[in-house]
């Protein structure tokens, strides 16, 4: 079992003291008692509202205009009952029904029936769980659906009568003044800024709440400046994030230009450090890389976020910060984890893939991790979080980190924390023959003693890379006992690549969409293919492959292996007399 230092456990002891006291607290605002603090007897005017950037779809209308609500990949048929009342298949989809952000898809059909459809709905919510629900009024649920209220009111309030529309600003305020007493309740990470935009949101738009603009800005800024890392990632390490963060706060920027306000200057700098990381993480068929919790790539949404970006450059090749590397080569690009494990309260979502890579060439994935699925992430989340679902080395496959295995603190700490993982990871890139990068981790160095290298080099003309696996003593001048453990280096392959295993056993042939061929040799190691899932899919998890090496690190301490892109006439096996020399 992997060891875990006195300064982590000290870590995850203060975390479950705080959680626990939060998670008093947020029963304290619960109680019948304390909850008529939050209520609004003054009516009050929306001034303005933000746009919404998300893509909605006008054919779900008629959908949910016939009680059919399909959220989360389940399907729910209200058969005149309120879906309000019914039990839920599964808690994403309640989520996703309480956060009212299917009030989008109403609004793209821009009719007088969907606008009745979505003040019922509305009004419906209001009368069952407006005055308190355990899940609707969980802080991450109400954030949303405060903005998703916010940025749908000119649809919902237009033609509405009088009465409509005092119960909904009544609502609205007395949900905003909860989730200002219940901020600190909130999810770290994306959730507690997102209950903070919310919050300012709702000074901007709301008259009535203007005087809490100043500290809701506040803090803000404040969480923005600590979340958003100086080269423009997110503290949680989830390229995801960043999508979502900004097709929330670039509305909120437009919003204080609209009031005539400065937008803060934090905020500002937080988008334009973000902006070009996602191109970072962005490859040329327009997906992001599966790293640490990112699943299906939002494309449309991702373009729409884009258009805002004004510099439109080259993507930067190197995130320190955050803990990633990217190599770009003409038509090909590579991109590598090469970062700790974020910190222990916000790793719920955190992958154990550390030196793990993804490559691209031209428009095709050709390397990949698992990543996770749009829906039934939970029951995927712990076997895609693993390192054997990522491209990188693994022994006895276990994982470069561990996760927390205690079930009875996984509600209240919001999902499994990673609680040691890679303390050092070192990284050095440079030029010859191509770009090159190196990096080290000693994840496994407690429980196998082994230091895991890593070494990549990208051909100028991107149609070679040349890679070196090394594994080093993690003390001492020899490789321990315990290193015999097996260790199998993993090149999980994109669903659309069609892979055959060369009859000497030392290479693998790859068959792209588009017919153009590329060839896996190692040199001097048998190979196989084994059984993969990409679970990132748009259309859900797909079968695919994996390239496997397997050995041992005192009988095999250096494995240097190869992809190039193959020529009609396919070259012979590579010679180990005339390897690459990469620097490592």
């Amino acid at each position: 079992m992997m060891r875990v230092s006195v300064a982590e456990r000290l870590g995850l002891s203060v975390l479950i003291g705080r959680r626990a006291f939060r998670s008093l607290l947020a029963a304290v605002h619960a109680h019948p008692l304390t909850r008529w603090r939050f209520g609004s007897a003054k009516t009050d005017r929306i001034v303005i509202a933000p746009q919404d950037l998300r893509t909605a779809d006008a054919t779900r209308a008629s959908e949910i205009y016939a009680g059919r609500f399909a959220f989360a990949g389940k399907v729910v048929i209200a058969d005149r009952h309120s879906p309000f009342e019914i039990t839920p298949p599964s808690d994403e989809w309640a989520s996703e029904l309480l956060s009212f952000s299917w009030l989008r898809h109403l609004r793209a059909s821009d009719s007088a029936i969907s606008r009745a459809n979505a003040r019922a709905l509305i009004d419906e919510w209001i009368n069952l769980q407006g005055g308190w629900h355990p899940l609707g009024w969980r802080p991450d649920i109400l954030s949303r659906r405060i903005l998703c209220w916010l940025s749908q009111s000119p649809f919902v309030l237009e033609d509405a009568d009088a009465r409509f529309y005092r119960r909904f600003i009544r609502s609205l305020t007395r949900q905003v003044r909860y989730l200002r007493h219940a901020l600190n309740e909130s999810r770290d990470g994306l959730p507690r800024v997102q209950a903070m935009m919310a919050l300012t949101e709702a000074a901007l738009c709301i008259q009535g709440l203007s005087g809490s603009l100043r500290g809701s800005v506040r803090r803000l800024t404040d969480e923005l400046r600590r979340q958003i890392l100086p080269d423009g990632g997110h503290i949680s390490r989830n390229p995801g994030t960043l999508i979502e963060l900004l097709a929330d706060l670039l509305p909120l920027r437009q919003l204080f230009s609209a009031r005539q306000l400065q937008p803060p200057g934090a905020l500002n700098n937080a988008i334009d450090r973000m902006m070009p990381m996602l191109r970072f993480f962005r490859h040329a068929d327009g997906n992001f890389a599966q790293f640490n919790g990112m699943g299906p790539t939002p494309v449309d949404l991702l373009a729409t976020v884009l258009a805002y970006d004004d510099a439109r450059g080259a993507p930067v090749s190197n995130a320190p910060h955050s803990g990633y590397q990217r190599l770009d080569a003409t038509d090909a690009a590579l991109i590598m984890d090469t970062g700790r494990p974020p910190p222990v309260g916000l790793s719920q979502e955190a992958h154990a893939g550390c030196l793990s890579f993804e490559m691209a060439w031209r428009a095709q994935r050709l390397v990949v991790n698992c990543g996770l699925p749009a829906v039934n992430r939970e029951n995927w989340r712990q076997v895609a979080r693993a390192t054997a679902a990522h491209s990188t080395v693994t022994f006895n496959d276990k994982s470069s980190c561990r996760f927390l295995e205690s079930g009875s603190l996984r509600k209240l700490l919001f999902g499994i924390p990673i609680v040691s993982g890679p303390h050092e990871v070192s990284v050095e890139r440079g030029e010859h023959g191509g770009e090159w990068l190196r990096a080290t981790h000693d994840g496994y160095g407690p429980d196998c003693g082994v230091i895991h290298g890593r070494a990549l080099r990208l051909a100028s003309d991107g149609r070679a890379l040349d890679g070196e696996d090394l594994f080093s003593p993690a003390h001492g001048q020899a490789l321990p006992a315990r290193a015999d453990d097996e260790f199998a280096i993993r090149f999980h392959l994109h669903p659309a690549v069609k892979a055959s295993r060369l009859a000497d056993g030392y290479g693998v042939l790859l068959l792209l969409p588009d017919r153009e061929l590329w060839t896996f040799s190692s040199y001097g190691d048998t190979v196989e293919l084994e059984e993969s899932v990409f679970l990132s899919g748009s259309d859900g998890p797909r079968r695919t492959v994996q390239i496997v090496i397997y050995g041992h690190a005192r009988e095999k301490p250096k494995v240097r292996w190869s992809f190039r892109h193959t020529p009609p006439a396919a070259p012979p096996r590579p010679n180990p007399a005339e390897e690459p020399e990469l620097p490592l």
